[in-house]
């Protein structure tokens, strides 16, 4: 299967990359614009193979994604290519509305164009796999979980311009026939993930002495899914999925966020001390809580579950684990990401 991916240089792009070649053999067109969150380091181990081609693009460029589709006739996409940060969708938000929406119906109108001119087979398999997040849900209080029929409630740019592309992917469905499926996620972590979000903030503040910040009192709840498992999900959305359907991805591992950053400091005690001996805890600093920050997100994956067989193979400690492994592993790559202007500050404090 040839697979137009867009945004495979990011964070679950590229692992999903990974994915689709390595494991289950699929040509790819990786179409990223390689701004601050695209690396192709993240894809050194693709480098040269012969399934992966890689475009530098940009989604808002629609005589771009225009070109894509007639040059290489894919036989589905997944789309992942956004601005994803809530804190510099507060500080930004015109970033995210071209990129999330105009980007993305730039994105199913080239779909579109050529999903009409396929003809047997090539028109039955054609998908377009829309990924979102569970952040167009709003919060939750104390209990209760998010399922595929929950009502929209986003709370923050970021989040808002995710629920009009998601709106848009299905009325090209609804609209058009475009065999539209859409997934939401929850918060993802792993490897490769550019370090502004909490866990690779946490690990690298702690690494380097510095105070860690926790937003608020630490009180908000997410469900963290490894982004590994996610890809998976992805394929198997892709592969098995039905036409006008949206299937939950979660990690069935909600935590406070403050339980999180402790149980990263433990596993940092444990496999690269402080020279000094002392917990990396002694450095949680509480901060300034996020403007609008939503309580509590928690998924419902019943349906993927059921109808696709698809459930997350990290345990509630097993994917952290990974994760601050690989972040001690790999130096260099950390490096490279935090040569460039960003270097760990806190985002999200400023008015557009």
């Amino acid at each position: 299967m040839k697979i137009l991916v867009t945004g495979g240089a990011g964070f679950i792009g590229s692992n999903l990359v990974r994915l689709l070649v390595h494991e289950h053999g699929h040509e790819v067109i990786n179409v990223d614009a390689l701004t601050y969150a695209g690396n192709l380091e993240s894809l050194a181990d693709l480098e040269g193979h012969p399934l992966h081609h890689f475009v530098q693009a940009d989604i808002c460029d629609a005589a771009a994604m225009a070109a894509l589709f007639a040059g290489h006739q894919p036989d589905g996409v997944m789309h992942l290519a956004a601005e994803s940060h809530v804190d510099r969708s507060i500080d930004g938000p015109a970033a995210f509305i071209q990129t999330n929406i105009v980007g993305t119906f730039n994105l199913l109108q080239a779909a579109h164009v050529h999903y009409q001119q396929l003809k047997g087979s090539a028109r039955e398999r054609f998908r377009f796999l829309h990924v979102s997040t569970d952040e167009v849900y709003g919060s939750l209080g104390a209990s209760g979980h998010f399922t595929e029929t929950s009502a929209y409630d986003p709370h923050s740019p970021y989040s808002a311009s995710k629920a009009a592309s998601d709106h848009l992917a299905r009325a090209w469905f609804d609209t058009y026939g475009l065999p539209v499926m859409v997934t939401n996620c929850s918060n993802n972590y792993g490897p490769y993930q550019f370090p502004e979000k909490l866990i690779p903030v946490v690990i690298l503040k702690a690494l380097r002495g510095e105070p860690i910040p926790v937003y608020g009192k630490g009180e908000n709840i997410r469900d963290w899914l490894y982004v590994g498992d996610h890809a998976d999900a992805l394929h198997a959305v892709m592969t098995k999925g039905h036409p006008g359907q949206t299937y939950n991805i979660g990690g069935n591992n909600e935590r406070r966020n403050i339980d999180l950053v402790d149980l990263l400091c433990g596993l940092l005690d444990e496999l690269q001390p402080r020279a000094d001996g002392r917990p990396y805890s002694e450095q949680i600093t509480f901060v300034a809580d996020r403007p609008g920050h939503d309580l509590r997100y928690a998924i419902d994956a019943g349906k993927i579950r059921s109808e696709l067989g698809w459930s997350p193979k990290q345990d509630h400690s097993s994917g952290f684990r990974k994760t601050v492994q690989w972040y001690l592993e790999y130096p260099t790559w950390i490096a490279n990401i935090l040569s460039g202007t960003y270097q760990l500050e806190r985002l999200g404090t400023q008015a557009p």
